[in-house]
């Protein structure tokens, strides 16, 4: 059976990073005169050459996302579920060596994070767990979906990769899309970072959205966390391959982008690479024109000004208010946390000074029933009338 390795294989990480620092401006004036961008055009426009052709590439990104999604940007929040994990990661609060206090939250104390994250406006949830199999596994999921879901319009995870039938499980009780980052697409860079447990093996990771592709799942997931590796643009282009073959191979799904930036943490690491904020507009700008109809997320790694002036341009997809420790909305204990978010501000200011940029905050926008078959639904109809809850 084919997959993202097959393509992985045929890409040569030091040839890739040659190709794009070896742009011109000519190159880059090329690819901004094309309707539509392939391969080599996005090499430019993540290439240092493009760095003066900013204002420009903003102005047409922007373009593209106002076409495609008018003014609105979604909200969502971030669910931890716990902080255990049994992965030792050089840049990972969560890291199974540090030292931090462990917990995971049990239904009661799902219960109230889910009425606090509803109180506060969120019908869109995902929901984070360490990598723990034992402790927060099918099992655990099995357990909790149900009552979670019932609070949310839709639901998405960002947990340890799973096979292919547990991800179709998932979706029968209410799983709607999945995130999963690389975090490098460099093998040697992604070894020297994975130490021990599953998350070790590199491929295993790589193939997961060929997995969740075959599973049905409505929305997926991609990107790399940049500063890891020591070329960021490299990164960037193996996850445009990525995005490119999964869309191409996996058309029923929908597809995000999201552009994660090392963050201070417990045992954290130094960047080996920095990405810059104006790098990291180009960037931003560079996927929105490669791929209009993609979803764009920005999260609360970012600072607020950098998160008020680049949104406009071309994210349709924010996280606010997050709290990145197991609940944190009802129970708030930040000493618990993965990494510290940089715009800590509520989720009505962020709303506000988005308002105030003429773009329309949207908590609600789909029904809890869509990407799934008549089937699918009268399933979970009965599941939850038998269990007394009823989804809105």
């Amino acid at each position: 059976m084919s997959n993202f390795t097959d393509v992985w294989s045929t890409l040569d990480w030091d040839d890739i990073s040659l190709r794009i620092n070896s742009k011109t401006s000519s190159d880059v004036e090329r690819a901004l005169s094309r309707n539509k961008i392939d391969r080599d055009g996005f090499m430019a426009l993540i290439s240092p050459a493009a760095l003066p052709y900013l204002e420009e590439m903003a102005q047409r990104a922007q373009q593209l996302t106002r076409q495609r999604f008018g003014n609105t940007v979604n909200f969502f929040a971030p669910l931890y579920l716990s902080n255990l994990c049994a992965n030792e990661c050089t840049y990972c609060g969560f890291s199974m060596s540090n030292k931090i206090k462990r917990k995971t939250l049990d239904e009661e104390e799902i219960i109230a994070e889910c009425e606090a994250l509803n109180a506060l406006g969120f019908k869109h949830l995902l929901l984070v767990t360490g990598e723990h199999k034992g402790k927060v596994g099918m099992d655990y999921f099995r357990r909790h979906f149900p009552a979670i879901r019932s609070h949310f319009d839709s639901l998405m995870i960002e947990v340890q990769p799973l096979p292919q039938e547990e991800y179709a499980e998932l979706k029968t009780l209410g799983l709607d899309g999945v995130l999963v980052y690389q975090e490098t697409y460099h093998a040697p860079t992604y070894a020297l970072h994975h130490l021990r447990g599953q998350k070790q093996d590199f491929f295993w990771r790589l193939e997961t959205p060929d997995r969740l592709g075959r599973a049905g799942i409505d929305k997926i997931g991609l990107g790399a966390l940049f500063g890891l590796s020591g070329n960021w643009r490299t990164d960037s282009y193996m996850v445009a391959e990525h995005l490119l073959y999964l869309q191409q191979t996996y058309w029923q799904s929908r597809y995000s982008v999201a552009f994660p930036r090392l963050r201070p943490c417990t045992g954290g690491i130094e960047p080996a690479s920095l990405l810059e904020e104006n790098q990291l507009v180009q960037l931003i700008c560079a996927f929105r024109m490669l791929s209009p109809d993609v979803e764009l997320s920005l999260s609360t790694r970012e600072s607020p000004y950098f998160r008020d002036h680049v949104i406009p341009l071309a994210i349709n997809t924010v996280s606010a208010g997050s709290k990145t420790q197991p609940g944190g909305y009802a129970d708030d204990h930040p000493e618990l946390e993965q990494f510290a978010p940089h715009d800590n501000r509520s989720p009505q200011r962020v709303a506000a000074a988005l308002t105030q940029a003429g773009l329309q905050p949207v908590w609600k926008d789909w029904d809890s029933f869509l990407g799934r078959t008549p089937q699918e639904n009268v399933a979970r109809q009965q599941r939850d009338n038998l269990s007394g809850m009823r989804i809105p």
